[in-house]
């Protein structure tokens, strides 16, 4: 699904046709104001980063040459005809998650969500109460802003204290400090996996959540 960024003159229907001609096996119709989707037949064993590839072409053709700024997303590889909604479904999804949790990429791939595509399909009544179950009333805004880069930065280092403090700069007790600090207010320890995978999903629900995206 190849959704445009920003309006322009040019017809980019017209431009994505031209370059998929073979029209016996590629389909590019208009599916709304600023959606185009391109249904192509693919070979069996291909892998998705040619895909991401292909996807990369059609983004840079846009811009390079229309000024034209496009974002897509990629369902998952389907080999029957009535399964190519779901595929379209798919890659709906991968744009609308992709603006939350992925912002700087202009490909997202449905296969590569991970948690956030279940996240996705949560409801929101259940959402609001894993985080409530999670953050006791007021824990949550407790949290400023030095503390949550902190989590940020430890989960990057794979819970890794001292690479942490390292990239951090800050001395190795300093990151323990505010380690435990968290765990007094919140009641999980991150340097413990399974706390540290509750508090990560908690934080990418609410990130979700506060962004309110738009479901199909």
């Amino acid at each position: 699904l190849i959704r445009l960024v920003e309006r322009t003159d040019i017809f980019a229907y017209d431009i994505i046709q031209t370059l998929f001609p073979e029209k016996t096996k590629d389909f590019v119709i208009n599916v709304g104001e600023n959606d185009i989707a391109l249904i192509k037949e693919v070979r069996s064993n291909i892998e998705i980063r040619d895909i991401e590839k292909l996807s990369r072409s059609i983004i840079d053709t846009l811009n390079s040459e229309f000024y034209t700024k496009a974002v897509i997303g990629i369902g998952t590889i389907v080999t029957t005809l009535k399964d190519i909604p779901r595929s379209f479904k798919e890659a709906q999804v991968a744009i609308e998650v992709g603006k939350v949790f992925d912002v700087e990429k202009s490909i997202v791939s449905y296969s590569n969500l991970g948690i956030v595509r279940l996240i996705y399909y949560l409801p929101t009544s259940l959402c609001n109460m894993f985080l409530s179950e999670v953050f006791k009333k007021g824990t949550m805004d407790a949290l400023d802003h030095e503390t949550l880069f902190t989590i940020q930065k430890f989960f990057e280092n794979n819970l890794n204290i001292s690479e942490t403090s390292r990239k951090l700069f800050v001395h190795r007790n300093t990151l323990v400090y505010r380690l435990e600090k968290i765990k007094k207010l919140t009641g999980l320890d991150l340097r413990e996996f399974d706390d540290a995978i509750v508090f990560k999903v908690a934080l990418m629900v609410k990130k979700y959540l506060d962004a309110n995206p738009v479901k199909y």
